[in-house]
């Protein structure tokens, strides 16, 4: 015998527990299933353990998609005052940091505990260690054969997330029941993720690993972010690379100003007119770490002399060096590390209103599932809350 409910969510992450608990609270019978242990993995360890759930300024500027206006229906139903309202409402304590981003003062099981609570509701039931084996269109919905028995329903949404984080569970399984459907999934890449360089640069920069700096970095497609700039044993990260690795792509450079707050020319003059016998190592480790200044010139980047000896046509190429520092990535470290993944569901396939299926009735798709991928900085976070909620009123 097939178990019937009206409402069956796969994946009980962000997207998918938003969801359930606005079904549930229009009475409707929901069924959470995953084939994790615990609800919630990707968000307890987010933001170091804080769980950084949402920024301040929210807009669809703050979101990649093949379809730009898509996000902005979702948006606007719920917005960040909505989830903070309700963080605020469950009495959790937060903080703001850079750029408006919001995070847990004591830890991210307190957010995951809130969508528990949320989820607490007679008519909504969560069962884990459930693989999902085969799903099938029936006259009144979907059937679906589970590991763990088979089971009828109206309505089925897919929350099951994308490729990163592998090691929490990350599986293909949402763009397979796209593709099951006949929904466009584009490719998908790692977003939010380290950059890898080539041997050669890996080697001159290896000394250089735990330095930070404050960098503007630009990819070719004219993105910029400014942010701090972490050089690694693997290559470069913080979140100025993780910014722009959603837009990096393979074979291209990005352009970094390892100055940004410095007029460098013209520190340069003023030093060599009052202190003409100072070396440039000297003078440029007032606005960069000394030990950068010393790998650029043992790297023969820059040379090290009185400044005096320096014409001004060569304190121009200085500043250039240090201004559009140009490098090409060998790479990125992949689904391991990355924090999203890009690309996915074809949102054209999707009700920017609801989140259902536009050629399936009854099937939707929530979260990171679908080619919506945010900015670092409680983008991604809000994105699910906020396609789950819209999903919940309809489903």
């Amino acid at each position: 015998m097939s178990e019937k409910v009206d409402v069956v969510v796969i994946g009980a992450g962000a997207a998918g527990l938003m969801c359930a608990a606005e079904a549930g609270k229009r009475g409707r019978r929901v069924l959470v299933i995953d084939h994790a242990k615990k609800p919630g993995r990707k968000i307890l360890i987010s933001g170091g353990g804080r769980c950084n759930f949402t920024n301040y300024d929210v807009s669809a500027a703050n979101y990649l998609c093949r379809n730009p206006h898509f996000v902005k229906s979702a948006l606007s139903q719920y917005t960040n005052w909505d989830f903070i309202a309700m963080v605020s409402k469950y009495g959790i304590d937060f903080e703001e940091r850079d750029h408006g981003q919001l995070f847990c003062l004591d830890s991210a099981k307190d957010i995951v505990n809130m969508l528990l609570a949320e989820c607490d509701q007679p008519t909504i039931s969560q069962r884990y260690q459930v693989e999902t084996l085969d799903i099938a269109k029936t006259e009144s919905g979907f059937s679906l054969h589970t590991s763990a028995g088979d089971i009828e329903c109206e309505s089925l949404v897919v929350a099951s997330g994308g490729l990163s984080m592998p090691k929490l569970g990350a599986t293909p399984f949402g763009y397979k029941v796209a593709e099951q459907f006949g929904l466009a999934v584009h490719t998908t890449t790692a977003g939010l993720v380290p950059f890898t360089l080539h041997v050669e640069d890996k080697e001159a920069l290896a000394e250089l690993s735990g330095i930070a700096v404050p960098a503007e970095i630009r990819a070719e497609c004219g993105q910029v972010f400014k942010e701090a700039l972490l050089f690694t044993h693997r290559g470069l990260s913080g979140p100025a690379v993780l910014q722009i690795s959603s837009y990096w792509k393979p074979g291209q450079a990005v352009t970094i100003n390892l100055v940004p707050d410095v007029d460098v020319e013209e520190l340069l003059t003023r030093s060599r007119d009052k202190h003409p016998n100072q070396s440039l190592k000297n003078t440029l480790a007032r606005v960069l770490p000394k030990r950068l200044v010393e790998v650029l010139i043992e790297r023969k980047w820059l040379s090290d002399k009185p400044l005096k000896q320096f014409n001004s046509k060569e304190l121009a190429q200085i500043t250039t060096t240090l201004e559009q520092w140009r490098i090409v990535p060998n790479g990125t470290e992949g689904y391991r590390t990355a924090e999203v993944t890009l690309g996915g569901v074809d949102t054209d396939a999707i009700s920017s209103k609801t989140m259902q299926c536009n050629s399936v009735p009854g099937l939707y798709f929530v979260g990171e599932v679908m080619d919506v991928t945010g900015w670092l900085g409680g983008y991604n976070f809000q994105w699910a809350w906020s396609s789950g909620y819209v999903a919940g009123q309809w489903v």
